[in-house]
C-alpha cells in the first residue's frame, strides 16, 4: 500500500504531551511494545527492552556525537551575533547559519572570545555562509566552552548545561550532529552492559543528523518531498558482521530512524555494503525495507518522514493506532520523549 497524501500522517497531539526535560534515570522512561505481525501493544518501563532480546540478536547503535553548535559571537562594532555550526568544509572552514542574516556579509569578522574568531568568506545555500575560524588552543575544547546544545524547535526552553550531557548518547564517538538519534537516549551504560551480558551483539554506524530532520513535509504529495542530504558510514566490521547475522536468520534491531536509514542506504539485494556516503533516503509505505527485523524509536511528530518510516516498517494502521493509545495513555513525546520497541 502506497499512502502518499501528507494528511494520513496526520494524528492530534496535545502540547502538553512533548516533553519538555529529560528524565532524570535514561532508562525509566516509558516503552510502548508494538508487534507489528498483529498490532498488539503493551506497556513498559525501557529498562526492560532487555526482556525482548534474544541472544542471537544484533543491536545496531548510531554512535554520532551531537556538538554545542550554537556559538554567540560580536561583530567589531559591538553588534550581537548568532552563527549556527552545520557542516564542517575543511579543518578550519565551516558552513553556517547566521543571525541577523542581511548584516553578514563576506569579510565580516564575529570575536566569540579573545581565544576564538572567525570570518565569512564566501555564501552558501539557503542564506548560510561559510565560516573560516581562528583559534587558540584546542577546537573542541574552544566549542564545548563556548557552545550551546542546540535542542529541537518544539522544546521552548534555552538549553543548559545538563542538556550537554541529556541530549548525548551514553555511547557517542564520533562529533558531527546538530541533533541527537534520540531513540539512544534512554539507553544507560550498565543497560548495554547487561545486554552484551545476555548475548546480543552490538554494530555501529554513523549518520550525522542535520537540521533537515525537523524540517516539514511541506508537499500534499509526499513523493514531492525532498529529503535533507546526511553524511552516513558503515565499516567493513559492522557490514561483515550483519551479512553473518542475516545470513544465519538472526535478527538486525535498529536503535532510532538514522540507524534504519543508514543502514537501508547501504543495502543491496539483502546484503550490506560499507564506506561512507550522502544519503537522501526517504523510507514510506510501499518502500520496501531490506536490513532490519525490529526498531527502537521514540514518538514523532504528526505528517513528518519519521512517522512515514515507522509505518513503512510497522504497518500504517498499526501506527496510527498506537499513536493514538499513546496519546490516551499520556506518553511523552519526541526527543525527551517515551520510546517504542517495534518487534
Amino acid at each position: 500500500m502506497r499512502l502518499t497524501k501528507r494528511s494520513s500522517y496526520f494524528y492530534d497531539l496535545p502540547t502538553e504531551l512533548i516533553a519538555q526535560e529529560p528524565k532524570n534515570q535514561r532508562s525509566e522512561s516509558r516503552l510502548m511494545h508494538l508487534n507489528r505481525e498483529n498490532g498488539e501493544l503493551s506497556h513498559q518501563k525501557f529498562s526492560k527492552v532487555i526482556d525482548f532480546l534474544k541472544p542471537t540478536d544484533i543491536l545496531v547503535l548510531n554512535k554520532t556525537k551531537v556538538i554545542p553548535a550554537r556559538l554567540f559571537g560580536k561583530k567589531r562594532t559591538g553588534a550581537k551575533v548568532e552563527i549556527f555550526l552545520l557542516n564542517q568544509r575543511s579543518n578550519s572552514t565551516w558552513e553556517c547559519l547566521v543571525k541577523p542574516g542581511r548584516k553578514l556579509k563576506i569579510g565580516v569578522e564575529i570575536i566569540f572570545s579573545e581565544n576564538f574568531k572567525g570570518k565569512i568568506i564566501a555564501f552558501a545555500d539557503e542564506g548560510a555562509r561559510i565560516i573560516n575560524f581562528f583559534w587558540q588552543g584546542d577546537f573542541w575544547e574552544n566549542i564545548e566552552n563556548l557552545g550551546k546544545v542546540p535542542l529541537p524547535p518544539y522544546i521552548k526552553r534555552e538549553s543548559t548545561e545538563k542538556d550537554k550531557q541529556a541530549y548525548q548518547t551514553v555511547y557517542a564517538k564520533d562529533r558531527g550532529s546538530v541533533a541527537a538519534p534520540t531513540a539512544g537516549l534512554h539507553f544507560t551504560d550498565e543497560l548495554i552492559n547487561e545486554i552484551k551480558a545476555k548475548g546480543v551483539q552490538i554494530a555501529e554506524v554513523l549518520l550525522h543528523v542535520g537540521l533537515g530532520t525537523f524540517r516539514p513535509v511541506k508537499t500534499d504529495d509526499i513523493l514531492e518531498h525532498k529529503m535533507h542530504r546526511e553524511l552516513c558510514t558503515i565499516s567493513p566490521e559492522t557490514a561483515k558482521k550483519i551479512n553473518l547475522a542475516k545470513q544465519n536468520r538472526q535478527r538486525i534491531i535498529a536503535v532510532g530512524t538514522t540507524t534504519t536509514r543508514t543502514l537501508e542506504s547501504f543495502a543491496e539485494n539483502g546484503k550490506l555494503k560499507y564506506g561512507s556516503h550522502w544519503t537522501e533516503i526517504f523510507i514510506y509505505p510501499g518502500k520496501k525495507i531490506e536490513m532490519i527485523d525490529g526498531l527502537i524509536t521514540n514518538f514523532h511528530m504528526p505528517e513528518s518522514t519519521l512517522m512515514m518510516l515507522v509505518s513503512a516498517f510497522a504497518g500504517y494502521e498499526n501506527i496510527m493506532n498506537a499513536y493514538k493509545i499513546a496519546v490516551a495513555e499520556k506518553y511523552r513525546f519526541f526527543s525527551y520523549g517515551d520510546s517504542m520497541l517495534i518487534l
